[in-house]
Order: structure tokens, then sequence, then C-alpha cells
């Protein structure tokens, strides 16, 4: 099967003089990854400003409800609590790997109080103390090889964990541009059932007074019927939204949070760079990547288990018995110094099979990193698609509800002069609404997918810290 180009090269140079080999650079991971696949051209959907992406997006929609909220969220989510749980146990993973490095020392005895000519620890002949050192020469680098993967493997968590906080605020602010629509959406069905069943009762009139038949009054009620149920529906499905927003609060959930009255105004677009730039910055994308320097050291372990194992001992200790005598030429306290051996000769061909796990483990990790690559990629060019149909759908239904507003505000006009009945413009409230209700769901979702751009892109809710100098 297909391996790192630079991988075999830097392998033997590893099994030959011992050295560690560092794994291949982020660009040649991309390369083996994505084969063809162009980087270094602007965003196919286009329509976007240009420059670098900037962080602190939360900050442009102006909204310091939402800033409280996702300050909340990032303190008891309990998602985000889980992912940096296992950030933090990545990072002690790491300490155990390193501490293999070095020497271990250990002290040890036996001994007590003396009764009745027995000694302090019947289950031993000798009474005594022993401290112990020993260190592994790491002569291959199989020990570095695995400090090296615990460190790939503390990044990649650092990375996933930044990516699960970029995450909690965006849905963080998505759930709460569903909550306003929705909540509006809801105040909207209770107005246009009130319409409604003054129009059912108009037609009732009509029919007793022989303007209008049983037919006409069956019809709008059941038009009545059926807005009452979409009102139920609606202010059912504003409850779910307030209660899903509370969940990612860590907040019982029981549909208490109160939404704003409108949504903020739509941010300017914001520079979105290019795809290459994107997948040196988005956090998944590290991971993944990280997770490929992982499985490479993991593979140079394997290898270098396959050979000697050298071991430094020393000890040092005081015997003393009360059973047992001590030879005369026995000197105490006595120490001493050795090495131990181990070469692997046959293990029925495990070593060599862990090798082979090794090398699919990697070829696995390329293949996710592939994955995540293309999932961020796709992610950017569908949400820059759906923005720019988001602007035209907004402009065309915006135009469609003044429209309904102003026949609204003609047909109120008519009614005072006697030019229009009662029924009209009930009848022309609700058009109105509804054209209201769908204005509110497309500037929900172009709300939503300006979030979502901002996620894909990698760029940070808020202000990051400068980097360290080197």
């Amino acid at each position: 099967m297909r391996q790192f180009s630079p991988l075999a090269a830097a392998m033997a140079a590893t099994v030959l003089v011992g050295c560690v080999a560092k794994p291949p650079p982020p660009a040649d991971i991309r390369k083996e990854a994505l084969g063809q696949v162009s980087l270094d051209h602007a965003w196919k959907a286009g329509g976007a400003a240009d420059g670098a992406v900037q962080d602190n997006w939360l900050a442009t929609f102006g909204d310091s409800t939402l800033d409280a909220l996702v300050r909340e969220a990032l303190a008891a989510n309990p998602d985000l609590r889980v992912a940096s749980s296992r950030m933090r146990q990545a990072g002690e993973y790491l300490v155990q790997a390193r501490a293999a490095l070095y020497p271990w020392v250990g002290i040890g005895g036996t001994g007590g109080v003396k009764e009745s000519g027995g000694g302090g620890d019947p289950s031993s002949a000798l009474q005594g103390v022993v401290a112990a050192a020993s260190w592994e020469l790491d002569l291959w680098g199989r020990v570095r090889y695995q400090r090296n993967a615990a460190a790939e493997d503390n990044i990649s968590a650092q990375a996933d964990f930044e990516f699960a906080r970029q995450s909690i605020a965006a849905a963080v602010a998505k759930s709460w541009f569903t909550a306003i629509q929705l909540s509006q959406q809801a105040k909207l069905a209770a107005e246009m059932a009130d319409s409604s069943s003054q129009l059912a009762k108009l037609a009732g009139d009509r029919e007793r007074v022989g303007a209008g038949s049983d037919v006409d009054t069956a019809l709008a009620r059941a038009s009545m019927h059926n807005i009452e149920d979409a009102r139920a529906q609606a202010e059912f499905a504003r409850d779910q939204a307030l209660r899903a927003l509370e969940l990612l609060l860590g907040r019982y959930p029981a549909a208490e949070i109160a939404a704003s009255e409108d949504f903020v105004a739509m941010p300017p677009a914001p520079p979105v760079g290019v795809p290459l730039a994107m997948l040196e910055r988005r956090p998944d994308v590290i991971a993944a990547e990280r997770r490929v320097a992982a499985a490479f050291n993991r593979v140079g372990e394997a290898k270098a288990a396959m050979l000697p194992k050298l071991t430094l001992n020393l000890n040092f200790g005081y015997f003393d018995s009360d059973i047992l005598e001590l030879r005369d030429d026995f000197e105490n306290p006595s120490g001493g110094a050795g090495a131990r051996l181990l070469a692997p000769i046959f293990q029925g061909g495990a070593m060599r099979a862990n090798v082979r796990i090794r090398n699919l483990q990697q070829q696995e990790a390329l293949a996710a990193y592939a994955g995540t690559a293309l999932r961020a990629l796709n992610d950017v060019e569908n949400a820059l698609a759906a923005g720019r149909a988001m602007e035209t759908r907004v402009r065309n239904l915006t135009e469609a509800y003044n429209e309904q507003k102003r026949a609204f505000d003609l047909t109120e006009t008519s009614l005072r002069v006697g030019r229009a009945d009662r029924r009209a413009l009930e009848q022309q409230r609700l058009n109105a609404d509804n054209a209201r209700i769908a204005l509110l769901g497309v500037r929900a979702e172009q709300l939503a997918q300006r979030v979502n751009l901002h996620l894909a892109l990698g760029g940070s809710f808020e202000t990051l810290p400068p980097p360290p100098p080197k």
C-alpha cells in the first residue's frame, strides 16, 4: 500500500543511527491526503469580501444578550466540559510519556519492632532498606517516538477543544436567532387566529341577514380551525427552540428564556481568505493533521520496539537478619550497578504485525484528515452560496411584505370611507401576517448562515491573544 513519500527514508535513517525522524510537515500531509485538489484559488462560490479572516465575529452582531448567553454556555455546557476533560487527559498522558525518558528511582525495605525474639516482618528472614534506580537507554528512539506521539495527541486535543468552543458559540447564536424567529411567529399566529375568528363571525352574520351562504360560513370556520392549529404548532415550536437554547446553556429546559423583539441588523460580509489559509487555521482540520503526525510517530515506535533494549540498573542497600547469618565477606551496606539487554528474537510475528497495524492506522489517519479537510472546504462553499441565496430571498420577501402591508393600509383607509368591508380588512391582515412570517424565517436563516460561514472559516468568536514570542 502507498505510504508517505518522505516516510520510508526517514524510518530507514532512524533504524541505522538511532535518531528520531520528524513527521512530514503540514504541506506534505495535505498533498498526500488531497492529491491534486487545488487550494490556491479564491472560493468558487464567491460573493464575499477580500482579505484575511478575522476573529471576534460574535461582536459583529452587536447583541449584548447573545454575548452573555455565549459566556454562560462556555461556563456550563456539559459537552464542552467533556471536551475540556479530554484535553486535560491528553496533557497528563503526555506527562506519562515524557516520564519514560527519565530514570526510575525507588526505595523499599522491610522491618519493624522486635518482640518475643521475632522480627517485625514475619514474612521475611531479612530486614533492611534498598534504594534502586533503572534507566532504559533510548538507543533507537522508541521512547522518544512514544513521547512525540503523545505530544501530537495533546495538540490535537487542544485543537478539538477549541473547535468545540467555537461550535458551542455558533450553536448558541443560531439557537438564539431561531428563538427570536419562532417567538415572533407565535405572536403573529395569535394575531392571525384573532383575524380568522373575526372572519368566521362575520361570515355567520352575513348568513343570518341573507348576504352570505352557509357554505361561506363553513369555509370561514374551517379556515379558523386551521389557523388555530397553526397557532398551537407555532407555540410548541417556540417552546422547543427555547428549551434547546437552555440545554446549550446548561440550564433546566423550562422554555423560560425571553427572546428579543426583533433580529439584530445583518453585519457586513466578512473577509474569507482562500481555501489553503482556512485549512491552516481551522481547529478541527489542525486536530486531524496532528493525528496523522501522531500516527507517524507510532509507526516509528513500533519499528524501534523490534530492536534490542538496553537498561542500566543501580542499587544500594543495607540488610540485617535475626534468623539468617550473613556471610563474613558480605559488605554491609552494599551496592552495585549493571545492565540488562533484551533482544526480541521470536514472538510469532506479533511485532511485525504491530508495525503493519501502525502503518494501517497511519493510512486511516491520513484518510480521516482528507475527509475532514474536504468537509471543511464544502462547509465554506455551502455557507457562501447560501449567503448569496439568502440575500436575494430577504430582498424579495421584504418587498413582498412591504406591498402586503401597503395593501393592508389601503384597505384600512377604504374601510374608513366606506369603500371596503371588515372582511376585506381581516383577510388582508392575514395576508400581511403570512408575508411577515415568511420574512422572519428567511431572516433567521440568513443570520444562521452567516454564523455557519464564520464557523466554517475557523475564525474565533472572541479576540484571541497575540501568539507568544518564539
